[in-house]
């Protein structure tokens, strides 16, 4: 395996911001930055820019998790995990980098509110088997389980008087839906709200700061929108007209609500006034602009906390001030020896699949003429590619190849229709979307290479690149699946209870109630078809998509005759220390050097 190039590895090494939160007085940011080389807990303080590193190596190096601030402002909440593995534990440190665990369980935890009264948290956790809701009392360390469901129970948050959770979950027979449950502190008496229609999905975000309303989405129109719940009352005030798919941020305060709105692959936040319905897009350049959540958002002086970035401007992180529109850059972008005019801009187009669906893409040149071109399928699949910076495009582009991304159907911002198009088809029409933007993106540009296509995805995108290679062979002369799925039915008995049910069960159904679509839609079960270079790359610790999944298509290629090694069939690599993906500067250097030589040889 060749080290990368020094440009290459100096933009891997740049160093990134990851969840940043105002602290409770909107006086202070936390959030992880990486700026020594290695995550760490950093803060600013807003009025002066200052800016401090609290915690020294206790942190995770994978900056996957949020962070979270107390109450009373004098500690951050963090998630602990063994090298990737994602069963968190939760911990605090405090302001002068003490740090202790706060609420420790089998499984996986994963905080979701912080009372305000300073006394409670609101966590999942899956210590007894499938995701629910549990309360820790900060003062007595006690942890008390809350919901006790079939399905996954999450989403919860607390009201400001510590009387009452929402949360959400699924009692009914239809896989696809979701509602909102309002209960006592406890647990007891739950109480569905039954907003929308049954198989919609609905979503608690926040109650509002008196306590009496709560801010909460639905999509039982197609298109998701914020709407504001009289808990009194039992009316619902909607926002937005669904013209666009918008999702609730949080209550700025009793009279603004923060939304994020989706356009043509960018993000836009949005003010609404609660009262009047009015809502007020916030001035900024295109790209992607996000607020980083619930309570987390408001700074003083009535300011908010924004993160923006496109696909030529690394993420910077702003105090956006509502009165006048102006902006002042909190943390700046690091681009090293790079200038945002040196990286690739992202056209964004739309082309009509193979049934006449309309289908959203991103293209990025390279200036390589001809061009190399890489197909990189996103993961979710409830996802999607958006007009934002992407370093591994970006990686790619700088050494010549292009860039494709495509919005398959099952991709999330046009609505619960379109998501719903992937429910019992995963390995088919969703890539038959692919397939048709690679041939129209080589039937309308005349300077991409035909002859040098690669796939590459991490995973949902890896299974989709295994699918593209043993699907559309007539396409691909390379292709590498990144922590992908590789055997459906081992990945229902293997991953984590809450992706058992909220995405392989809600999508697919059970094994045993489609037993020819488990298989049929298994990768394992198609390598006879495999004609080009494949490269299999996955992290040992992974709890999402198991390295079982990884070991199983190796499997299945050495027993079908396929030969293993750097000039054969196909070559394997697992990566140790590491699970589903990592933002870790050296592992992240470790992938692209496995993965740019790869395709430097093979392509």
């Amino acid at each position: 395996m060749s080290d990368l190039d020094e440009e290459i590895r100096e933009l891997v090494s740049l160093p990134s911001f990851y969840h940043a939160t105002a602290s409770p007085d909107g006086e202070r940011v936390a959030l992880y930055y990486d700026v020594t080389g290695r995550n760490e807990l950093h803060l600013i303080d807003v009025e002066s820019g200052e800016r401090e590193r609290v915690s020294d190596g206790e942190v995770p190096r994978n900056a996957r998790w949020h962070v979270e601030w107390a109450a009373d402002g004098t500690e951050i909440y963090f998630h602990l995990d063994a090298d990737g593995d994602e069963q968190n534990d939760l911990y605090a440190i405090g302001l002068d980098g003490g740090v202790e665990p706060v609420v420790e369980m089998a499984g996986q935890v994963a905080l979701m509110d912080v009372g305000e009264g300073g006394e409670t948290l609101l966590v999942g956790s899956t210590v007894d088997g499938q995701m629910n809701v549990y309360g820790h009392d900060l003062s007595s360390g006690e942890t008390t389980k809350l919901t006790d469901y079939e399905r996954a129970a999450g989403s919860a948050v607390l009201s400001p008087d510590g009387e009452r959770i929402a949360y959400a979950t699924n009692e009914t027979d239809s896989y696809e839906n979701q509602d909102v449950y309002v209960a006592d502190a406890d647990g007891s008496d739950p109480r569905n709200l039954a907003i929308g229609e049954t198989g919609a999905e609905s979503s608690p975000t926040e109650f509002s700061p008196d306590g009496e309303r709560l801010l909460l989405s639905d999509n039982t129109d197609d298109l998701s929108r914020a709407g504001i719940y009289d808990l009194a009352t039992d009316e619902v005030d909607w926002f937005g007209d669904l013209e666009y798919d918008e999702s609730p941020v949080g209550f700025l305060d009793e009279d603004r609500i923060l939304v994020h709105r989706v356009r043509e692959a960018m993000v836009v936040p949005v003010v609404y006034d609660t009262g009047s319905g009015e809502g007020r897009e916030l001035d900024l350049p295109d790209g992607v602009s996000t607020f980083p959540g619930a309570g987390s958002t408001a700074l003083a002086g009535d300011r908010l906390l924004v993160s923006h970035t496109t696909p030529t401007r690394r993420p910077e992180l702003l105090a956006y001030d509502l009165a006048t529109d102006e902006r002042e850059v909190l943390l700046e972008a690091e681009y090293g020896p790079f200038s945002a005019r040196e990286f690739a801009d992202a056209e964004y187009f739309e082309f009509d699949s193979h049934d006449g669906l309309e289908i959203g893409a991103i293209l990025y040149d390279s200036g390589e003429r001809p061009s190399p071109l890489i197909v990189n399928p996103h993961g979710g699949p409830r996802a999607a590619d958006y007009r934002s910076f992407d370093l591994y495009s970006q990686v790619l582009l700088a050494r010549g190849y292009s860039v494709l991304q495509v919005n398959y159907r099952g991709s999330t911002g046009r609505g619960r229709e379109f998501v719903e198009l992937l429910y019992g088809d995963w390995g088919g029409d969703e890539q038959a979307d692919v397939a048709a933007g690679v041939r129209h993106v080589l039937g309308s540009k005349e300077w991409l290479d035909a002859d040098c296509v690669a796939v590459f995805g991490g995973s949902y995108g890896g299974y989709s690149a295994f699918m593209q290679m043993l699907q559309y062979p007539e396409l691909y002369a390379a292709g590498v699946g990144w922590i992908g799925v590789t055997d459906l039915g081992d990945m229902f008995e293997n991953t984590m209870p809450h992706f058992r049910t909220e995405l392989l069960e809600k999508q697919l159904g059970t094994p045993e109630e489609n037993p020819d679509l488990y298989d049929e839609r298994s990768p394992v079960n198609l390598v006879e078809s495999l004609s080009a270079p494949l490269l299999i790359v996955h992290g040992v610790n992974d709890r999402r998509v198991p390295i079982s999944q990884a070991r199983l298509l190796r499997e299945a290629l050495t027993d079908a005759g396929y030969e293993e090694g750097p000039e054969t069939d196909f070559e394997y690599v697992e990566l140790g220390e590491e699970g589903h993906a990592s933002s870790d500067i050296d592992q992240k250097i470790r992938t692209f050097e496995i993965l740019l030589d790869f395709l430097d040889r093979r392509l």
